[in-house]
């Protein structure tokens, strides 16, 4: 059985703790300063935010007022859509690391793989930015990279120019939305999958089979959601800026799902809707 304490171990040998605390839609300033200063409170290590999410500096400052020593917490932020160039990914890198006031970053991801603003060369603008995330690897800026929301051909591209190939693939997961074709190509080649908005983004608590599932187990739907992607080999990555939730939401490593209910799960297709396709988004 999994324990808190258990990490996956990145294609580069980087391990990343198994279960993270996501503050997207966390609203910045003492919300997810609040936020998270309870998750590293709660014992959570493993941080994940993004230029997108507008909270980078509530998460540096509640990451300080911890006391928790900095090398012993992993640190994600992710490049937006608008800084997909050699030039903007350094430079918002460089923002990025002052919101946050820290001398590294653990990982870092290219948050979409084609942004409206680069649709007629989305290849061109990945390559450009990944350069720059590499060089920031061997500087000794970031410690792992990798991507969020790419599919297998979105990968492909990647590979073309890259020299470090992607670590993690942060993409939705949750019940009933399992991207199976993604997940497959992703594990072949040793990318760790990283499962945002486990929880349906709230939406799961609605579903009548979690509902029974929660009460057989004598768990929340979130635990039984959170349980369910670790067994799955996901790393998940829940949100919440209520501290007894966020306390819950850890308490997931002394109970196991029978490998018939994990399968029922995965089944509940479209039971929280599916991803969106990242070729046709507005943004």
């Amino acid at each position: 059985m999994t324990s808190q304490k258990d990490t996956y171990k990145l294609a580069n040998g980087v391990e990343i703790p198994c279960l993270g605390f996501g503050t997207w839609q966390t609203p910045d300033g003492d919300t997810a300063v609040d936020a998270v200063r309870c998750a590293i409170d709660a014992g959570y290590t493993h941080i994940d935010t993004a230029q997108a999410y507008g909270n980078e500096a509530s998460v540096g400052k509640a990451i300080r007022l911890s006391g928790v020593p900095r090398k012993d917490l992993f640190i994600t932020t992710k490049l937006w859509n608008k800084n997909h160039s050699y030039e903007l990914a350094m430079r918002s890198f460089e923002e990025s690391m002052d919101k946050l006031g820290l001398d590294y970053l653990d990982l870092f991801l290219i948050h979409w793989p084609n942004p409206i603003a680069f649709r007629d060369h989305w290849q061109q603008a990945n390559a450009e930015s990944w350069k720059a995330m590499e060089e920031l690897v061997e500087s000794g800026r970031i410690r792992a990279i990798g991507v969020s929301n790419f599919l297998p051909h979105h990968l492909d591209a990647l590979y073309q120019t890259a020299i470090i190939l992607p670590q993690v693939n942060q993409i939705r997961l949750c019940p009933g939305d399992t991207q199976d074709e993604t997940v497959k190509y992703c594990r072949d080649r040793n990318i760790v999958l990283e499962a945002y908005s486990p929880l349906g983004t709230g939406r799961i608590f609605d579903v009548p089979e979690m509902q029974e599932m929660a009460k057989k187990y004598g768990r929340s739907v979130a635990q039984i959601c959170i349980r369910w992607s670790l067994q799955r080999g996901y790393l998940p990555l829940p949100k919440s800026v209520t501290p007894s939730r966020i306390r819950e939401n850890l308490n997931v490593f002394d109970f196991t799902l029978t490998d018939g209910d994990v399968q029922l799960i995965a089944d509940l297709k479209g039971c929280v809707g599916y991803a969106n396709d990242p070729d046709t988004r507005n943004f």
